[in-house]
């Protein structure tokens, strides 16, 4: 009997022991994926910026300019990548994102929309049709959003919507942010000509009317994110901004007009929002990088140890081997 326990336990050992690294390196890398239709919304101020007032060209100082930025999940868009791409069984993501700027006023500033297509598991880009920013065609190279899952180390390539350039973004260190332990980030974007935005606050005003007049825009940036390093997703993010308008008969004898400088931070309750958000997507990855793995190494050598425990006890000196039963009597008429 015991002989028996013993193998049975023996085979569920070598089950839970292949388990462990079939779950963290075959089962995690096809299961963790961003959900095809993911909404996600974030809300960001600058307090005190400088604004460009279109109306008379001169910048002044208002009291904040709010960002908000949404991404939305394109379920159709995605399917129909999925059906041409040639990599058939790549899960495809479809971000339709949108930045809208106001005014504290409330007036909208501008809005650039955004089609960011990528890979569901490793957050690669993927060009095809509709991939753009501001309805101008790109071809992004490197991340955008969100950090890949269990984010390393290292500098990354990150992809700037406003300039359409791919640059470093550098690691700068660990730190602990609301509880949550992260890898800051930071990026610098030098003085770029950057395209007009297609929408305008003013009628009238447009980058076909401002080019005419051989007005430029240019723009630069420090980029800073606070990355939760297992679920890949930035839990904080600022940026301190400036864009100018260059040259022209526009800006008349000035060489330059600030259109907006400050500094952009989210705000207080979309942080709380989103570091609670990340807390409970961080334990389900967890729960296949680590938990589940190491629980059934731990399992399978627990099982086994008491495989050899009972098997050694069956064959333990001193008992009685068990006897044949005797021959029964022939019996004589």
């Amino acid at each position: 009997m015991r002989r028996k326990a013993s193998l049975i336990l023996l085979a569920f050992a070598v089950f839970f022991t292949a388990m462990s690294p079939l779950m963290r390196w075959y089962a995690f890398p096809r299961l963790a994926k961003i959900p095809p239709s993911q909404y996600q919304e974030a809300v960001l101020e600058a307090k005190n910026p400088t604004l460009v007032d279109y109306g008379t060209m001169t910048a002044k100082k208002v009291s904040k300019v709010t960002v908000v930025q949404t991404l939305k999940g394109n379920v159709e868009a995605s399917e129909k990548i999925e059906k041409t791409d040639e990599d058939s069984s790549r899960d495809v993501v479809v971000w339709d994102a949108l930045s809208y700027v106001q005014g504290p006023d409330g007036k909208m500033v501008s809005k650039v929309p955004e089609r960011y297509i990528f890979d569901a598991h490793s957050q690669e880009p993927v060009h095809a049709a509709g991939e753009m920013v501001d309805g101008d065609a790109v071809k992004r190279q490197g991340i955008e959003f969100k950090w890949p899952f269990l984010t390393e180390k290292r500098d990354y390539e990150y992809f700037d919507a406003q300039a359409r350039v791919t640059k470093p973004i550098h690691y700068k260190g660990t730190q602990t942010f609301r509880g949550v332990k992260v890898y800051y980030f930071e990026q610098t974007i030098p003085w770029t000509k950057v395209p007009m935005p297609k929408t305008m606050p003013i009628k009238g005003i447009t980058p076909e009317s401002l080019d005419k007049t051989g007005t430029t825009r240019w723009y630069t940036t420090i980029r800073k994110f606070w990355v939760e390093p297992t679920t890949g997703a930035p839990v904080y993010g600022e940026e301190i901004q400036k864009n100018e308008l260059r040259g022209g008969t526009l800006l008349g004898d000035r060489d330059k007009v600030t259109v907006f400088a400050g500094h952009v931070k989210m705000r207080e309750d979309y942080i709380k929002d989103t570091v609670d958000l990340v807390k409970s997507q961080r334990v389900l990855v967890l729960l296949m990088t680590s938990y589940l793995p190491w629980g059934f190494l731990g399992l399978g050598l627990l099982l086994l140890a008491l495989s050899l425990w009972l098997e050694a006890r069956s064959r333990r000196p001193g008992e009685p081997e068990p006897t044949a039963a005797p021959e029964p009597e022939p019996v004589n008429a």
